[in-house]
């Protein structure tokens, strides 16, 4: 059989061979997933990762682009059994034949990422983070609420919804921030942070649910240490009530939703009145007691200054009775004393009185003024004088005669 060979213009590039082939194979084919185990892989700078899929008798290349590698929870070890799902096609420039995978499942389903989220929960847990002594209990009454999630999401609406029922009094700031794709647990961390500058009393960190990937970023290192840096405590609402995370493991308290999670934050107004008046009516009592207390102390301390009082006046009556006596016996002995040196006295002026002399039979003469006459001449013929005896003054006259 002749065989028909085409002219010259027939002729093809290798590109467009290579571009026909991958065509043809594309249109094809569906995308698949691809059975075996990890042979090699590398990591390109650009952030591609080049892998093969082997199995007992043939060897499939493979390669995940970074649009999609940021989507993997741990890249897989070599030897480790995986499945993936991807498209069959041909590197043009190279004609070589590969799989562009989307994504990488461990065999068993989510097996890649059960084992990246054992792996940092083996890690926390050895840093003694996951220890329920670290948690902080979450104010009772708080003034302001932080809550970082993503500003056009559900769980923003639910959290201030549940807030402005419960209770419209609390302010409540927003630090907005992706909650998945390759950059969202940088960027959680991110807004965690920028959160405490308003000073909140409490933080909340929520996103709806989703599949393992759509959490992913609460599955990851740095959203996990930036809340165990926070410097207030940290409550999550992540997913539904079925999504346990990394983040719900390490916040000081976890919620099922972000619902749930703001019903935690604050207290309903109905719940914070009756707190007041239960604690107002405690306080009552309180008041009452100390009053009572107060009243008792009082009289056992009034009865005690009388006693002392008492006691303290009846020693002082004592001492003074005691001075009295003391200051009668002293005086009595100074009378005595200058009683009998009056005596003395008195004997001592008697014994030099000029009356003691009369008694003793002497007189004394004086003139009209006083004068006493003690001389002869002092008395002249006709002289009137007085003469002073002892108990009293005679008249008198001297004669002419006078010796």
């Amino acid at each position: 059989m002749a065989v028909r060979v085409p002219g010259p213009k027939a002729v093809w590039s290798v590109w467009r061979i290579n571009q026909a082939a991958k065509r043809l194979l594309e249109s094809q084919t569906r995308l698949l997933w691809v059975a075996g185990e990890v042979g090699s892989w590398t990591r390109s700078r650009s952030g591609h990762r080049y892998f093969t899929l082997i199995d007992e008798r043939a060897e499939l290349r493979c390669v995940l682009f970074a649009d999609d590698a940021w989507r993997l929870p741990m890249e897989p070890e070599r030897g480790a059994s995986v499945r993936v799902f991807g498209q069959l096609t041909i590197y043009e420039a190279r004609g070589s034949f590969q799989l562009r995978a989307k994504r990488i499942e461990a065999e068993g389903g989510e097996g890649l990422w059960q084992i990246a989220f054992d792996r940092l929960r083996s890690l926390l847990d050895s840093e003694g983070l996951l220890d329920p002594a670290r948690k902080r209990r979450l104010p009772a009454h708080p003034q302001t609420v932080a809550v970082v999630t993503s500003p056009a999401g559900a769980a923003v609406h639910d959290v201030l919804s549940v807030v402005g029922r419960r209770a419209p009094w609390v302010r409540v700031v927003v630090s907005p921030t992706v909650v998945q794709g390759e950059a969202a647990a940088e960027q959680i961390a991110r807004s965690m942070k920028r959160a405490t500058e308003h000073d909140p009393a409490v933080i909340l960190l929520c996103r709806g649910g989703g599949g393992p990937e759509d959490l992913f970023a609460f599955n990851q290192e740095p959203v996990a240490r930036a809340i165990v840096e926070s410097p207030v405590p940290v409550l999550t609402g992540i997913g539904h009530e079925v999504d346990r995370t990394i983040a719900d493991l390490v916040a000081d308290r976890a919620a099922p939703t972000p619902s749930a999670a703001a019903e935690l934050a604050v207290s309903h107004a109905g719940d914070t009145l009756s707190q007041l008046t239960a604690t107002g009516t405690v306080l009552r009592e309180c008041l009452r007691d100390v009053a009572r207390s107060r009243r008792q102390l009082f009289r056992e301390r009034s009865l005690e200054l009388e006693r002392a009082g008492t006691k303290m006046i009846d020693g002082l009556r004592g001492r003074v009775a005691g001075t009295r006596s003391e200051m009668e016996n002293a005086v009595h002995g100074v009378t005595a004393r200058r009683r009998r040196k009056l005596s003395e006295s008195a004997a001592l002026l008697d014994s030099i009185s000029p009356l003691a002399t009369l008694a003793r039979g002497y007189s004394v003469a004086r003139d009209a003024h006083g004068r006493v006459l003690s001389r002869r001449a002092d008395f002249p013929a006709d002289f009137r004088f007085s003469l002073r005896v002892t108990d009293g003054e005679v008249a008198c006259r001297a004669s002419g005669d006078a010796l």
